[in-house]
């Protein structure tokens, strides 16, 4: 009676080492220095097999697990870390921008102007033209100007030009655009946003926030395939920055099904979260829409949808972000002393009570520290009705917000979702006059965060962005400066981070902002096989070198996708 378990004993062990043999690591990496994730633990290497992380240790005891068919990568000594997780992206915008106007290098309005007569120039056959990236300093005042629609009238003849700024909450376009939208002097718009006009009551070409909708809705739609294509060319710009993960803050189903038909051609090559935006036009069947998705695909490793995001104000250069004081550039009559709120409070409070209520994660987007403080109450009072714990709800951005509520995100587990880049000490004039100097020690505020044990992720909000190269944004996260080390001492120089905790918001906490820190963000056996690699050390390299720092491979589930 004894033999018998032993015998099934002694089967199982030769199963098991049977096994082993069988599952070599594919890929191996050597000869690294490999931040786990951890703040001071490195290894020589690492062995994968299949998606997964298998083994981590010295290079002499890994290399020793290679079967003849492993592929050995020796790192030469490089860095290399988890991937980066850029955990708010709008990713269909973005790459649609890379087939456009691209504007974001773009340092005056001439400069803007020659490279959209270039774009022009070199496609005749387009009647609309479309493309993004400019900045508010390129215009006196911080928006297009009569003089400057004139300029472009000039050199875009009969075409239509929509053209994004930077951040995504204003549009400059051309007479031609205004014409075939029916937009003239008599023009005008009810709601969140407003139609510029010059002091004879003239549309400049300048439309804010929602009113951009009167241009936007007569561009002609691109099809699935072009979307598509738009896509792929967006993956491989993701990999070349080393982004595996994305976490992307303005869904909606239509784009959704545009990565599912990706997935299914098994041509995905960044793992996606899709926030689904919500407002005040979101039906009971979309709800039930949402809802759906959330339920089948919670846990999958590639695609997910997860979140809702709401829109609670516009941005601090176009004075739409409400502010707890009056903007410090406000005219003397009160104009542009402060903005109303893009979703009426009420009806944000109720759907962030049925969206929480249905298990879904929030994202709110608040710039302003007015509605910082008003998200804030209002998950506070959704806690309270719900019951509801553990959603990590999110708050976008947070680029003003007074001292007295850090505290409050990690009493109700708020986590901060904020962009490194959109501090660029080379681009926040504008900005920076419209809060004023009173306001400026609290401006982007990551040190005063971490401080408050706050949850801190880091993301491009590519495309509106200037930049949304993630190295870019660890530059100015650890330096405060340009990557020409400008102003001298840093901006704001208390709010800088170290690069362990830089590089923690861009991987680790980027996972436990969508409920996977226990399967990636680091570098540990049974994680995800999620790994780029560095052209520079930067744990040992001068802080101010960060920006010169570039991606040399990304490995996204076990495969090298850029080298």
């Amino acid at each position: 009676m004894r033999i018998l378990p032993c015998f099934f004993l002694l089967l199982f062990f030769a199963g098991s080492l049977a096994a082993q043999k069988t599952m070599r690591p594919d890929l191996i990496l050597f000869n690294g220095k490999i931040w786990t994730g951890e703040d001071s633990k490195f290894v020589e290497a690492v062995a994968i097999t299949g998606t997964t992380i298998t083994h981590t240790g010295s290079s002499k005891s890994i290399k020793k697990l290679a079967a003849p068919t492993t592929q050995l990568v020796d790192l030469g000594g490089k860095l290399a870390t988890a991937g980066f997780n850029d955990a708010h992206i709008h990713f269909l915008d973005g790459s649609l921008g890379l087939t456009g106007v691209d504007l974001y290098q773009s340092n005056t309005l001439g400069e803007a102007l020659e490279t959209i007569a270039r774009f022009v120039q070199q496609h005749p056959e387009k009647t609309w033209i479309t493309g993004m990236g400019w900045q508010y300093n390129l215009f006196e005042g911080g928006m297009p100007t009569t003089e400057a629609l004139q300029q472009l009238d000039k050199i875009t003849a009969n075409k239509a030009v929509v053209l994004d700024a930077y951040d995504g909450h204003s549009i400059w376009v051309n007479s031609r655009a205004m014409e075939l939208a029916g937009i003239s002097k008599d023009t005008r718009f009810e709601g969140f946003g407003s139609i510029i006009k010059d002091a004879s009551g003239h549309p400049t070409g300048a439309f804010t926030e929602a009113a951009g909708s009167l241009i936007s809705k007569h561009v002609p739609p691109l099809s699935k395939e072009e979307k598509l294509d738009a896509l792929r060319l967006g993956m491989k710009h993701a990999a070349r920055l080393g982004i595996t993960s994305i976490q992307n803050a303005s869904g909606s189903l239509e784009e959704f099904e545009l990565y599912e038909t990706l997935l299914k051609n098994g041509e995905l090559t960044v793992r996606s979260s899709t926030a689904f935006s919500a407002g005040k036009n979101t039906t009971e069947a979309a709800i039930q829409q949402f809802i759906s998705v959330k339920n089948r695909t919670r846990n999958h490793p590639l695609l997910k949808a997860i979140s809702i995001k709401f829109m609670l104000d516009g941005v601090i250069e176009s004075h739409t972000a409400p502010m707890l004081e009056p903007y410090s550039d406000a005219s003397a009559d009160g104009t542009n002393a402060n903005s109303d709120f893009a979703l009426p409070l009420s009806l944000y409070q109720e759907l962030l009570n049925r969206f929480d209520k249905e298990g879904f994660q929030i994202y709110t987007h608040a710039i302003g520290d007015r509605t910082v403080r008003e998200a804030l109450n209002a998950y506070e009072k959704t806690g309270l009705l719900n019951g509801s714990s553990g959603r990590r709800h999110r708050i976008e951005h947070i680029e003003q917000s007074a001292p007295e509520d850090l505290p409050r995100f990690r009493q109700l587990g708020i986590i901060a979702s904020m962009e490194p880049i959109h501090a660029d000490p080379g681009n926040i004039e504008v900005w920076a006059k419209a809060v004023g100097e009173k306001r400026l020690p609290h401006s982007f505020a990551w040190q005063s965060l971490l401080k408050n044990n706050v949850h801190l992720v880091f993301s491009s909000d590519w495309p509106a962005c200037t930049n949304p190269d993630p190295i870019r944004g660890l530059h100015i996260a650890v330096n405060r400066q340009t990557p020409e080390g400008l102003p001298e001492g840093g901006w704001i120089p208390e709010q800088r981070i170290s690069i362990h905790q830089a590089l923690r918001a861009y991987t680790s906490e980027g996972a436990y902002s969508s409920f996977e820190e226990t399967n990636k963000g680091k570098i540990r056996p049974g994680f995800l096989a999620d790994i780029i690699v560095f052209s520079q050390d930067l744990f040992t390299i001068p802080a101010t070198s960060i920006a010169q720092t570039n991606v040399l491979m990304t490995i996204f589930d076990g495969k090298i996708i850029f080298r």
